[in-house]
C-alpha cells in the first residue's frame, strides 16, 4: 500500500501541472504571440480548431493537445476527417487559398510520441487519395494536398518545435522561466541528499554544473531545479 501511495503522489502532482499548463497555453500564451483563441461548439466545422492566425495569403490553424501520447486511433481519424471535410471552408471564410493545419503536442518529442499523432497524417493521406493531388511525407511529420486550388498543409509539431513556430527561438525558455517565476516561490536550499519519489528526478534536477551566479536576477538557485524539471519534458535527454 505504501508503495502505491508513493507512486500516486508524483502522478497526481504532474497531472495537476499538466492541466494547468494546458489552460495557460490556450488562455494566455497563444494570444501573447499573436494567435487568436477559437471557442467553437462541438461537432461544428471549427470544433477541431483551438487557435488560428491569419495573414493576407495564409490561414494557420492549430489543435492543441497536452502531450505526445494523448491520442487514440479514433481521435486521429476524427481530426483527419475534419481537416479533409472543412479545410476548403476555412480557406473561403478567411479569403485565402492556403491553409496550414498543425496538430500540437505542447510538450514532448517525436521519439516520445505513441505515433497516434502521425496517424493523423496517414488518415489524411488515405482520405484524399485519389481525389486530390497529394504530397506524401517522406519520413516527415507533415503532408500536403491541393483541393480546388486550395493548398492544405498538415503538420505535427511536438514541444519545442511548436513553441519556436509560435514565438521564435527563445519562446520556450521564456515560457518555462515565466512558469517557474509564477508558480515556484524561492526557498532556501536544504543541505544533504534529497530523496525523490520519481526514480530519475535527482539526475534531472541536479545543479552541480550551474555556476553560483547563473541568472540570479531571473531565477533563484532553488528555482533552477524546477526549470530543469520542466525542460526535461521537451527533450529526449538533458546534457550539460
Amino acid at each position: 500500500m505504501s508503495q502505491i501511495e508513493r507512486d500516486i503522489v508524483p502522478a497526481k502532482v504532474f497531472s495537476s501541472m499538466e492541466t494547468s499548463a494546458g489552460r495557460m497555453v490556450q488562455e494566455v500564451v497563444v494570444p501573447t504571440y499573436g494567435w487568436e483563441i477559437v471557442n467553437s461548439p462541438m461537432h461544428s466545422p471549427t470544433s477541431v480548431i483551438d487557435a488560428r492566425r491569419a495573414s493576407a495569403d495564409l490561414l494557420e490553424v492549430a489543435t492543441l493537445k497536452s502531450g505526445p501520447r494523448c491520442l487514440n486511433d479514433e481521435m486521429s481519424k476524427g481530426i483527419a476527417g475534419d481537416i479533409v471535410s472543412y479545410a476548403q471552408r476555412w480557406a473561403a471564410d478567411a479569403g485565402v487559398d492556403h491553409v496550414e493545419f498543425t496538430y500540437v503536442a505542447i510538450y514532448g518529442t517525436p521519439r516520445r510520441s505513441n505515433k497516434k499523432d502521425w496517424h493523423v497524417l496517414r488518415n489524411v493521406m488515405e482520405a484524399v487519395q485519389p481525389r486530390y493531388r497529394l504530397e506524401q511525407p517522406a519520413l516527415r511529420w507533415s503532408c500536403a494536398f491541393t483541393s480546388r486550388a486550395v493548398r492544405i498543409d498538415v503538420r505535427v509539431r511536438h514541444g519545442q518545435d511548436w513553441w519556436q513556430h509560435l514565438g521564435g527561438e527563445h519562446a520556450l525558455l521564456e515560457i518555462l522561466v515565466a512558469l517557474v517565476r509564477a508558480c515556484v516561490t524561492p526557498a532556501q536550499r536544504t543541505e544533504g541528499p534529497t530523496r525523490y519519489l520519481i526514480g530519475d528526478l535527482g539526475e534531472i534536477v541536479r545543479t552541480d554544473g550551474v555556476p553560483n551566479e547563473f541568472n540570479v536576477g531571473i531565477l533563484q538557485r532553488s528555482q533552477i531545479e524546477w526549470l530543469f524539471f520542466l525542460a526535461s519534458h521537451f527533450c529526449d535527454q538533458l546534457t550539460e
